[in-house]
């Protein structure tokens, strides 16, 4: 039964890749890292250079009335800044991008004198039966640990921590994200051993890591789709999938690896039905 399910999941993920990109997913509402003066959150990279939280430069807090606690380091954000140069070839005038930088600093961790301006919206969810029975089922599974923000999985302490059920505006994008990291957590050297978890020397955004993040995805998609929640999380899903595969030059066999790694992966959560313990930290 589940690998027709998977199947389907699949083929219904490689429809919706021409649908366009998303490419940072962050469906839950509060604890994103953003900036202070602003409230505009961080895109891109920098979302995840950045812990969550809200963030000023040193000029911004003093401005406030605010300032930076003695010895505090401040943290990079990157931007692109676009030139005009003379192409030597050509003679024609060419915009160059050049990546610049600056440091910010956590108005509440980092500063004195400076409240938060977050307004806090959380929103009345039951579990989905179906979906918690799968979570509950993964029998040797990481510790969970709930905290607005950030969602990620941490192989040395082979825990997973995500935003509470409360910060989703919709129930099933939640179990999407902690399925999506209890995926992760499948790789761990105990577990299924696979190389973007257990290698040490894997960055952000190279091909281990960005083929990791295939296998996640797809993987949390299929156990979505075995918990009867899969069309209120997939196009969510393919989109997170597509901008992956744009980093990895589209190559389409990645999808056939990826969802081989990720059945495994589905199966193993799986294996335990009935006989796990949710646990949370």
């Amino acid at each position: 039964m589940s690998e027709t399910i998977y199947r389907m999941v699949t083929d219904r993920i490689i429809e919706q890749l021409e649908k366009g990109v998303v490419p940072w997913r962050r469906p839950w509402k509060n604890g994103a890292t953003v900036n202070w003066v602003s409230q505009k959150p961080y895109r891109g990279i920098n979302s995840l250079l950045l812990e969550p939280g809200e963030y000023a430069t040193f000029k911004q807090i003093r401005e406030a009335g605010g300032k930076v606690r003695k010895g505090e380091k401040g943290h990079i954000v990157v931007f692109w800044k676009w030139t005009e140069r003379e192409n030597e070839e050509t003679g024609e005038k060419e915009q160059i991008p050049l990546l610049r930088y600056y440091k910010v600093f956590h108005v509440i961790k980092q500063a004195e004198g400076l409240q938060s301006k977050r307004d806090k919206e959380t929103f009345d969810h039951n579990p989905i039966e179906s979906a918690q029975q799968i979570v509950d089922g993964y029998a040797d599974s990481p510790v969970i640990h709930h905290q607005s923000g950030r969602a990620v999985y941490f192989p040395k302490l082979d825990r997973v921590s995500v935003p509470p059920l409360e910060d989703y505006r919709e129930a099933e994008e939640y179990y999407s994200v902690l399925l999506h990291e209890l995926i992760h957590s499948t790789g761990h050297q105990k577990r299924l051993a696979r190389k973007g978890i257990t290698q040490s020397s894997v960055s952000f955004g190279d091909e281990v890591y960005s083929k990791e993040e295939l296998v996640a995805e797809i993987g949390a998609a299929m156990l979505c789709g075995v918990a009867g929640i899969e069309n209120a999380t997939i196009e969510n899903s393919a989109s997170y999938i597509q901008s992956w595969l744009r980093a990895l030059k589209e190559d389409s066999k990645l999808i056939v690896y990826a969802a081989a790694q990720a059945q495994k992966a589905a199966d193993y959560i799986q294996s335990g039905l009935g006989k796990g313990l949710y646990k949370e930290g």
